[in-house]
């Protein structure tokens, strides 16, 4: 699921992708994104092999989703943190069958 040029891949993900299938990934979304997307919800699971891939996948199924998640240059949104199987994560991180992706809201405090 290889992206050309920094761009979208060339196969999306979808969530029924049978019986016995362990390329699926499982995706938990914070609350306050998914409450921005009529019919989101908190956790999926979703086929792509790496976090950038994941992100094109949510904006297939949620229009407009890789933009509240994903900045311009591209890169994780500042006020987001992603974590695959309990490591910080990247757009370019690697994501293996069975993983589970962390999409969390950025805590901060003064």
């Amino acid at each position: 699921m290889a992206a050309q040029g920094g761009g979208r891949p060339d196969r999306i993900g979808a969530d029924a992708i049978g019986p016995g299938h362990n390329r699926a990934v499982r995706v938990i979304l914070p609350r306050a994104l998914v409450s921005l997307f009529p019919g989101a919800v908190g956790e999926l699971h979703l086929d792509g092999a790496t976090v950038d891939a994941l992100t094109w996948a949510l904006d297939a199924r949620w229009p407009g989703m890789r933009a509240r998640v994903v900045d311009e240059r591209p890169a994780i949104r500042r006020h987001l943190n992603v974590f695959v199987d309990g490591r910080r994560a990247t757009l370019d991180t690697a994501v293996e069958p069975g993983a589970t992706v962390y999409i969390l809201t950025a805590m901060s405090g003064g």
